[in-house]
């Protein structure tokens, strides 16, 4: 055994950090069309930075000094041509190092100590829990729902580049890894047009197809074969959710017939996979009695595959009834022989079925209520003067429509598209199953009414009230929405026709909660505070109206959006708190880099799987937080928020964004379907989408989002002598270490030094200042309380992993900065708009490597 086997940091120091420096030597002598020296400069220019940086040098300073120093380009366009070599090369080194991240996770981390199932197990048999066990997996699953939001900047021929990168890695290939590193040489980063929402599905469907279609199979024939009483067969313990194609906020590309293009190309994803597996059972199952049944159900995979104008005509059940028709046979007559295999593919088939995954569709709130007026103004379905009506008397209009309309009636072609895509569901639903399709979002939910307005436009698209078999799930989102959501419910519940439906829904009401606005709108521990306080208040309500109350979370990756130690957060809830389902989104960037492959994507879906069920199992809190934690809680948040807010209503605070960073060169970026902004127009906070706005402080260095107001809070609860009750809070609650820890995070990836020259600017200086200082402030009171040296301490393989990123991403910091600084300056010069251009093009080039490179960028 090596010195190092039972050291995880040595483990990855050797098998990532060396292997890395190792690779990268052999990265940079590669042939590669004028690059042959690239690697050299890039070498110098890394530690050239460094020593500039700790200068306090400016950017332009640093690369300036550079060519002076070290190279003989002497024009603009040569050391243009040598910086977007540097930009080219970096990113492949980023490639690199997610590989080797990827062929290590294994070895990196235990995939059989805390928080696996085989720890459940083990802790399950420790305390005789099976019976608890049966209880809880009665209706307890995790819903993992794929979001497009671009935060992932590598296209789909990278990401299958980084996947045989890893496996040749993971073998120690040498010859191959070579190959695959020319191969990265020559295959182009850039998007030179946006992707259309069906690019985005297909992109992930190649996820569902290659890891999550294997990953969720294995977990559950891991829990039938240890617990085969405990899990009840007719409740999926894991089930996908696909926004791609059915996510039209703010959209306008996403269509009705996007969304059936969709549905198709998921159904086909499935198809596809039961055909290949069922053609490798063939090569086992060759028994008679055997064969036969299933060289049948391979030509009827086939056709609905792949015959052209072929009517689907496979259903569930049919698959189901073979595949145990043939299990019978086996037992019977075969000894049992390779039965396991065809149990593993009909628990893919409960998992799965043939939809793989849920397609949710979500719209805004307002394009509804419009879409209602017109209605009222066009048609008889509603009342003339249905606008001036109070809220509740339309409600009363909306649940007494009996009148089908016809969506060709309107002009307006998002209204249209609307109404057509209530239609679009009952398609797909009778193609791919109930499952298929059965959740309508609603952005921007701020009232009953606006629950009751999709209600409304599902009967006037012909759907009758017995048969709404749809979930119509209210988004909250704001500071304010969240404070309002319980009232806004207890309407809903009070209401005898949608209890109706909600019976007809076995008693079950599902609520979005969305952290990324959240945190824009108040603030990293006011928005973490107001989900938690509107989750209790949540579960208190439906519990009193004996609603089982779901909570689906919109967490994007970093902690500034939600993300971070997500199962932390689902371990620490005590009862106060709905624990039914966890439902979380995961979002562009974390979908390849949590669950990018399949050994990463069965460790992460068993820490979700863990927290759910060991807390409703082993965990003895009643509640999450006493009330004096709450309290303490509510003081800290509070303080915060003002803190905050006090920034974001600086005059000039979104003009410094805009200024300093690559956040207008987002929409150009190409790397998602959907605008950067909800409304066209001049630049505001509330229409600036959250993905946008966390990426470019994620640039920045800066992560505001992630920890502004923190250090203030505790600073302030210090000097009134609460520091001891906010030690006891942080030492007694993992709720509150959790949401600590993460700050911890997006610190960690903070490096003010990359921006200090601006702590100089006439106009921006001050707004520099307040940001540092407040980084400083959180920092100091952060190890305080953690009493470590440093940020992340307790997490030294993050750590270290984080470390290693920010040398790769510097460079491009650096030439990023520089790029915008020249922006600025031909702006301000008027110089002609080609020369603009091309620094233009590099700070979008640079952004794809540092969002790259941050892996859940906070």
């Amino acid at each position: 055994m090596s010195a190092y086997a039972n050291n995880p940091t040595q483990i990855f120091r050797t098998l990532v950090g060396f292997k890395y420096e190792m690779y990268n030597s052999l990265f940079s002598s590669l042939p590669f069309y004028r690059m042959e020296k690239t690697g050299v400069y890039l070498s110098l220019f890394l530690l050239h930075c460094e020593e500039g940086l700790k200068k306090e040098a400016s950017p332009d300073e640093i690369i300036d000094s550079f060519f002076r120093q070290y190279t003989t380009y002497g024009t603009e366009k040569e050391q243009l041509d040598l910086l977007f070599r540097f930009v080219q090369f970096a990113e492949r080194q980023v490639v690199l190092f997610d590989a080797l991240e990827d062929a290590a996770f294994s070895q990196i981390n235990d995939m059989q100590g805390l928080g696996t199932l085989k720890n459940l197990e083990a802790n399950v048999v420790q305390n005789r829990a099976q019976a608890k066990l049966k209880e809880k997996l009665k209706d307890f699953s995790v819903r993992l729902v794929l979001t497009a939001h671009p935060t992932q900047f590598y296209p789909s021929e990278v990401l299958g580049i980084i996947n045989d990168l890893s496996k040749a890695l993971n073998n120690d290939n040498t010859a191959l890894t070579n190959s695959y590193l020319q191969q990265l040489g020559k295959t182009p980063f850039f998007k030179k047009e946006k992707p259309t929402p069906y690019d985005e599905a297909v992109n992930l469907i190649w996820f569902l197809e290659n890891v999550f279609y294997n990953a969720a199979g294995q977990l559950l024939s891991y829990l039938k074969n240890q617990f085969p009483e405990a899990v009840n067969t007719k409740n999926p313990l894991i089930r996908m959710g696909f926004w791609p194609g059915g996510d039209r906020d703010g959209n306008p590309f996403v269509t009705a017939e996007t969304t059936l293009k969709v549905s198709e190309a998921l159904r086909g994803g499935i198809v596809k996979s039961y055909y290949l597996e069922v053609r490798r059972l063939k090569k086992r199952l060759t028994f008679k009695g055997v064969a036969n049944l299933l060289a049948d159900l391979e030509q009827r995979l086939y056709n609905n595959l792949f015959v052209p104008g072929y009517k689907a005509d496979l259903t569930k059940e049919e698959i189901q009834n073979t595949l145990i028709q043939i299990k019978e046979t086996i037992t019977k007559f075969h000894n049992g022989l390779f039965i396991n295999q065809v149990e593993s593919l009909l628990n893919k088939l409960d998992l799965f079925g043939l939809y793989f995954a849920s397609l949710d569709i979500r719209q805004d709130s307002s394009v509804h209520s419009q879409l209602l007026q017109k209605v009222a103004e066009l048609t008889t379905a509603l009342p003339a003067d249905y606008q001036k009506l109070p809220e509740s008397d339309k409600i009363d209009a909306l649940l007494r429509v009996n009148e089908k309309v016809d969506p060709a009636i309107f002009s307006n072609e998002l209204y249209r598209d609307t109404l057509e895509t209530i239609g679009v569901i009952k398609t797909i639903q009778k193609c791919n199953g109930p499952e298929g399709c059965h959740r309508y979002i609603i952005s921007h939910s701020t009232s009953a009414l606006n629950i009751m307005e999709v209600y409304g436009l599902f009967l006037l698209s012909g759907w009758q009230h017995d048969r709404l078999n749809i979930d119509i799930v209210p988004l909250f989102e704001t500071i304010d929405d969240l404070k309002n959501a319980a009232p806004v419910m207890q309407t809903l519940y009070e209401n005898p026709t949608y209890r109706r439906h909600l019976a007809k829904r076995n008693h079950t009401q599902t609520i979005m909660l969305g952290f990324s606005d959240g945190t824009k709108d108040g603030g990293y521990l006011m928005a973490n505070w107001s989900i938690y306080k509107a989750k209790e208040e949540l579960t208190s309500i439906s519990t009193q109206y004996d609603i089982e109350v779901v909570f689906f979370d919109g967490r994007g990756g970093p902690p500034a959006r939600g993300g971070g130690k997500t199962h932390q957060f689902y371990a620490s809830m005590g009862r106060n708190i709905a624990n039914k389902e966890i439902q979380l989104t995961i979002q562009g960037q974390t979908i390849s880099s949590n669950f990018g492959t399949a050994d990463a994507a069965r460790y992460n879906i068993e820490q979700l799987m863990h927290a759910g069920i060991s807390n409703g199992l082993f965990a003895d809190r009643e509640i999450t937080l006493s009330t004096q934690e709450e309290d303490l809680l509510l003081t800290l948040a509070q303080e915060a928020y003002e803190s905050y807010k006090e920034l974001k209503n600086h005059p000039d605070f979104l003009e410094y964004l805009n200024y300093v960073s690559p956040l207008r060169y987002y929409a150009e970026a190409n790397i998602g379907s959907r605008p950067s902004k909800r409304k066209s127009g001049q630049l505001n906070l509330d229409d600036l989408r959250a993905v946008p706005y966390v990426g470019a402080w994620s640039q920045l260095k800066q992560n505001v989002p992630g920890y502004f107001g923190v250090g203030t809070a505790l600073q302030r609860l210090e000097e009134t002598g609460q520091w001891q009750e906010v030690k006891q809070l942080y030492e007694g609650s993992l709720f509150f270490k959790t949401l600590l820890d993460n700050c911890e995070m997006a610190m960690n990836k903070c490096f003010f030094p990359a921006t200090a020259y601006l702590a100089k600017h006439s106009k921006y200086g001050v707004l520099w200042k307040i940001m540092y200082e407040e980084f400083e402030r959180t920092k100091k009171y952060l190890l305080r309380l953690s009493g470590a040296n440093e940020l992340m301490a307790d997490k030294p393989i993050d750590q270290l992993s984080i470390q290693l990123r920010q040398r790769i991403e510097l460079p491009l910091i650096t030439i990023q900065q520089y790029a915008l600084t020249k922006i600025r300056e031909i702006e301000e010069a008027e110089q002609s708009a080609a020369d603009k251009k091309i620094y233009e093009k590099l700070v979008m080039r640079c952004s794809f490597g540092i969002i790259n490179a941050e892996r859940n960028s906070a």
